[in-house]
């Protein structure tokens, strides 16, 4: 019996170590001077993206039909990631982390907006930005909105 049901069990554990693997390829940050270094040495913008991870539907529902996508994955390579994350539940972050996330959120999300994806260049300067999802609808939005965008 055991046996058998390792044997159904084994495709999903598969299918989940595999999705987790796919998620990580793609490299956020979570520094800004650190993603300032990084896009100076690779002559890139950065992609600052702004989320409340723990209450904002649609940053959540965002991740999934857009981050989580190889589609993503491909146009992310021109760009720096940044991930600013606002959660309510404050023990989610360090004190520095916060306080950090903060002041972005007051210098390039002015209207509290999310999500948001914000372009910054190595000069500090906002070159476009995007916010609201609604549905898997805007992916296509968002990924053209990238391509639009990207230096490459």
């Amino acid at each position: 019996m055991k046996k058998i049901f390792l044997l159904l069990l084994f495709p999903f554990l598969v299918h989940a170590q595999n999705n987790s693997a796919d998620i990580k390829e793609t490299d956020w940050l979570t520094d800004y001077a650190n993603a300032q270094e990084v896009a100076k040495k690779t002559n890139s913008n950065i992609l600052m993206y702004f989320t409340g991870s723990d209450w904002c539907s649609p940053c959540k529902a965002l991740k999934k039909d857009l981050f989580d996508t190889n589609q993503f994955k491909e146009v992310a390579k021109d760009y720096v990631l940044l991930y600013v994350d606002l959660p309510r539940k404050k023990e989610l972050l360090s004190a520095e982390e916060m306080k950090q996330n903060k002041a972005l959120l007051s210098q390039w999300n002015k209207k509290g907006i999310f999500p948001l994806i914000s372009l910054v260049s190595t000069e500090e300067k906002e070159l476009a930005s995007l916010s609201g999802y609604g549905s898997k609808v805007d992916v296509e939005k968002y990924l053209d909105f990238l391509r639009k965008n990207s230096k490459m």
